[in-house]
């Protein structure tokens, strides 16, 4: 046989990696949303199934033994349940119940000496028969724990040694093998989670109190940040008095970066506002005379105003009411002294 011509151009072959066929051949596999609406409704249906054969007296009994429960609640799994476990802890502890994910390997090597008398240990495992779960369950017993399983399989070696056993429907697996587990965790985490919510409401907690455990959420500031905590005070404030004049006033007016001027009195009342948009207009309409012209004379004498002890997030819903939003509010007490600014960059720059 006579031997393949070669290119002139050597580059190529000497590549040590294979090169790409310049026509390749299409691929034959494809997802259409036919295939993946199929698969959503077949999701649906096995959550359906779980709905609907949940044994609510379990679920209930379940409930309550965690809202009763004098100590810690842990959570414990492997695999894909662990990272089930683990985020149900966490919502847990974000409305304020004391709990805590203990890895069951971890808790074999001195992580164990956690548990206490009065703990509860539940424990997710769609089989039941999790080995490094089975070593558990004797050491966390000795350790005094309460020990609760949630599974999926009936009659499974987990669910009979411990305290009590709460069984999760499982119809199938989505995956075509019934083996990838996405339907067991999915029914996992909506069991869970809405535990978690049943002993929120159990416990009376408050918005304000769920947002002392939010802090640096957005949800936490709108309900924890007052106008007092983000506004700006005393020497960060654009003042001026009413007979001060315009011309006089513009390094005042840009360099606080409040976009205006706070027009007060003698004993520091608030007397009006006047703001860069406010110069625009007096510009346009006055001309030179505006050299002439007083703060006082140009001013809005009644600005929006908020009091200190006001919520943030009611400041930023004041600023956008109608007639027209506004990019700040003088911050004021009952006496009308000026004692501050809230200004809507500020107020975005604090995560409202």
């Amino acid at each position: 046989m006579g031997s393949l011509p070669l290119s002139s151009d050597t580059s190529l072959s000497s590549s040590p990696f294979p090169q790409k066929s310049p026509n390749p051949v299409p691929n034959q596999t494809s997802i259409n949303e036919s295939t993946l609406l199929n698969l959503f409704k077949s999701q649906q249906n096995h959550l359906n199934f779980f709905f609907h054969n949940l044994d609510l007296s379990q679920a209930l009994k379940f409930t309550v033994t965690l809202l009763n429960s004098p100590g810690t609640i842990f959570f414990s799994g492997v695999g894909k349940s662990g990272f089930v476990a683990r985020k149900i802890s966490q919502t847990l502890v974000s409305l304020g119940i004391r709990s805590a994910f203990l890895s069951p390997l971890d808790a074999l090597h001195g992580d164990i000496g956690i548990l206490n008398s009065g703990d509860v240990l539940v424990m997710f495992s769609k089989s039941g028969n999790t080995e490094e779960l089975l070593r558990l369950v004797p050491c966390a017993r000795a350790k005094g724990a309460l020990l609760i399983a949630v599974t999926s399989v009936e009659g499974n070696v987990l669910g009979g040694v411990c305290d009590m056993n709460v069984h999760l429907p499982l119809e199938r697996e989505l995956c075509p093998f019934d083996l990838a587990p996405v339907t067991s965790t999915a029914i996992q985490m909506v069991f869970g989670d809405t535990v978690a919510i049943a002993l929120m409401g159990a416990r009376n907690l408050t918005k304000e109190e769920y947002a002392t455990n939010h802090p640096a959420g957005r949800i936490g500031k709108s309900l924890i940040f007052k106008v007092k905590d983000v506004m700006k005070k005393q020497n960060e404030l654009p003042v001026c008095k009413e007979g001060d004049l315009i011309m006089d006033q513009l390094v005042e007016l840009t360099s606080k970066g409040c976009g205006c001027l706070l027009v007060i009195d003698d004993e520091y009342r608030l007397i009006g506002t006047f703001t860069d948009g406010d110069l625009r207009r007096t510009l346009k309409a006055s001309g030179e005379a505006i050299f002439k012209l007083t703060v006082g004379e140009m001013c809005n004498r009644k600005p929006r105003t908020i009091d200190p002890e006001a919520m943030a997030v009611d400041a930023m819903k004041k600023m956008e009411a109608p007639p027209s939003p506004v990019q700040f509010l003088p911050v004021i007490n009952q006496q009308t002294i000026l004692i501050g600014i809230v200004t809507l960059h500020g107020l975005v720059s604090a995560g409202l």
